[in-house]
């Protein structure tokens, strides 16, 4: 956020012309969202003064609603972290290729899907990121289990709630350490 300047007068001086406002100029870093994309969805964001907050999220069905509730809430969740942070300026997400559970695949690649929809609206960055990738980057290890996963970010300072969330800040890291992977 832009600062005002005050400007002394000189005894004599007529009032100054001040420049037309202008919006905000983006200084600092750029907004960074993490997704592990799921049912419970891990996600870690890096606000513009650096600061990391991260936590998972919930989109579970009751009985009485159809599959594409699960959507609709994701779809609201995701627009109002992009207004909560004052914008994003990229969105990375793990990348899933191939899901084991029958039940948890479908909504993966619908929620892949989203994030996508909502960063093309905006004109966002994004990029999917392999698992292997992320691993790797956070453990050494391109299939470390979940168990790793937390530990790798509880040595970082992190106290991931679970692998979702430990998912999501290693996302977060790898994707500002390393500037996406091309240090």
């Amino acid at each position: 956020m832009a600062s005002a300047t005050l400007i002394a007068l000189a005894p004599h001086a007529s009032a100054p012309v001040l420049p037309p406002l202008s919006p905000p100029v983006q200084a600092g870093l750029p907004a960074v969202l993490a997704l592990d994309l799921g049912t419970t969805t891990g996600w870690a964001l890096r606000g513009r003064d650096g600061h990391i907050t991260s936590g998972i999220v919930t989109h579970r069905n009751d009985r009485w609603q159809g599959g594409g509730m699960r959507f609709l809430r994701f779809r609201q969740w995701l627009t109002e972290i992009k207004h909560a942070s004052d914008g994003l300026d990229q969105v990375v997400f793990e990348e899933v290729r191939r899901h084991a559970g029958t039940d948890g695949s479908t909504p993966v690649r619908g929620m892949a899907r989203d994030p996508d929809r909502l960063v093309r609206a905006h004109v966002i960055p994004y990029e999917g990121v392999p698992v292997g990738t992320i691993k790797q980057f956070a453990t050494g290890k391109g299939n470390a289990d979940k168990a790793a996963m937390v530990a790798a970010m509880k040595a970082r300072g992190f106290h991931p709630a679970d692998d979702n969330e430990a998912d999501a800040l290693a996302l977060l890291l790898w994707s500002t350490e390393t500037q996406g992977g091309r240090a």
